[in-house]
């Protein structure tokens, strides 16, 4: 039976295993491909749903892996298949496994249950509505397109922006703007009715992306830090997060890190 850390990918000295690249040839480029173009955020995003599911399942969720090779297979799998989903996505679909499912989910079930947890209203990922309302930006409105709500999304952050300035300046508002847009759907509204969308809270950043400042402010691996920083997955002002941030707290100083760990992450 293996232990957590062994799980979550940390070796004999307390550093974490590679987990999402192999020196070993695979002889199959287009893998390789595949894999260079996961992004951080996702890769972060992973590191997190192991994580859950291991404290959720305990050990039904071992007995999945029996070697490194599998962990680092199956993150990459999920990596792979989950692009494009938000945060927000994950948490709830999380939830909803939890709430319903005494194993843990295969990626064909996680995906049916993300696409039940969207309503099924035709609402593609995040980033694949980026995708096409930037390719459609300069004729909005002589493309048919995929879901009404990206045009409305793409209105809503403007047309100009999303044709001149940089992905990393106007995804953020994009995709702050289409859940909003979603959710006006999912709660059956007619979006031909013009409702003023509201700015972003910018001091109000999610997990994940604190989860990445964080490490780069500590020089830390994004496995690493989304691994001490777990506890911040739980309720707060609760004892389990309490006693999952001492827990942490003990990992860091174990592999030698003299940092005292936020007690949350949003201002």
């Amino acid at each position: 039976m293996k232990t957590p850390a062994q799980i979550i990918g940390k070796s004999a000295s307390g550093l974490p295993q590679p987990s999402w690249t192999s020196r070993t040839p695979t002889g199959n480029p287009d893998a390789t491909a595949e894999a260079a173009a996961i992004t951080t955020e996702t890769k972060t995003l992973v590191n997190m749903i192991f994580a859950r599911f291991m404290a959720i399942y305990g050990h039904k969720f071992k007995s999945c892996f029996e070697t490194q090779d599998e962990i680092r297979i199956a993150k990459r799998e999920w990596a792979l298949s989950i692009q494009g989903y938000g945060e927000a996505e994950m948490v709830s679909a999380i939830n909803r496994c939890k709430e319903t499912l005494a194993w843990m989910p295969t990626i064909s079930e996680f995906l049916t249950i993300l696409n039940e947890q969207s309503g099924d209203f035709g609402l593609p990922p995040a980033r694949i509505a980026y995708e096409e309302v930037c390719r459609y930006a300069d004729h909005p409105t002589a493309h048919d397109w995929t879901h009404q709500a990206l045009y409305h999304a793409g209105k809503a952050t403007g047309w100009f922006r999303l044709r001149s300035e940089s992905e990393d300046r106007i995804f953020p508002d994009f995709r702050y703007n289409y859940q909003v847009i979603c959710r006006r759907v999912r709660a059956g509204e007619d979006l031909s009715v013009e409702v003023p969308v509201a700015l972003e809270d910018k001091s109000d950043n999610t997990l994940v992306e604190f989860i990445q400042r964080w490490g780069d402010e500590q020089n830390l691996s994004s496995e690493k830090a989304s691994t001490l920083l777990f506890y911040l997955t739980k309720p707060a002002g609760t004892e389990v997060r309490e006693r999952f941030r001492q827990a942490s707290q003990q990992r860091a100083e174990s592999w030698g890190l003299s940092i005292k760990l936020p007690d949350d992450y949003q201002a």
